[in-house]
């Protein structure tokens, strides 16, 4: 298994892959608009994986570095998929020194259940604490409303 390089400075970060990759293949982010995405980055903690210079790897920490943080946008390229970077990745997070002594770490997960249990995620103690607003479709929307010209 390769290493990766993985790093939270935000110019190494390859907006271009991560845009394409939220917009054209995932569920969660699916048509997200490139200005979307370049504001989530700004005003969050990223870490890029990295192989031999070329960005294989993301995942988005939102926090207050303190007492909250929430896991969102992690992937690993498919033909990077199987090699481990998944978990080298989530050890980085979780032991990224803005991260340490926070109250509550949550992320929001369809199928990776079992790699987020490794390292202690689990469903939410007291779920009928939890509220949420949830627009799926907000992205198909917005652009659907923009090609019909009702926004800008």
């Amino acid at each position: 298994m390769s290493r990766l390089h993985i790093s939270d400075d935000p110019s190494l970060l390859d907006i271009g892959l991560i845009h394409r990759f939220l917009s054209e293949q995932t569920a969660w982010a699916r048509d997200i608009p490139r200005a979307t995405v370049e504001r989530a980055l700004a005003h969050s903690l990223c870490l890029g994986g990295y192989l031999d210079g070329s960005q294989v790897a993301f995942a988005r920490i939102t926090t207050d570095r303190a007492t909250f943080a929430y896991l969102a946008d992690v992937f690993v390229l498919p033909a990077q998929r199987g090699k481990g970077y998944s978990k080298q990745l989530m050890a980085a997070v979780l032991a990224h020194p803005d991260l340490q002594g926070l109250r509550r770490f949550m992320l929001a997960t369809s199928d990776a259940h079992g790699l987020y249990a490794q390292y202690g995620f689990a469903p939410p103690a007291r779920p009928e604490t939890l509220m949420e607003r949830y627009f799926p479709a907000i992205y198909q929307d917005q652009a659907t409303a923009t090609a019909s010209g009702k926004a800008e």
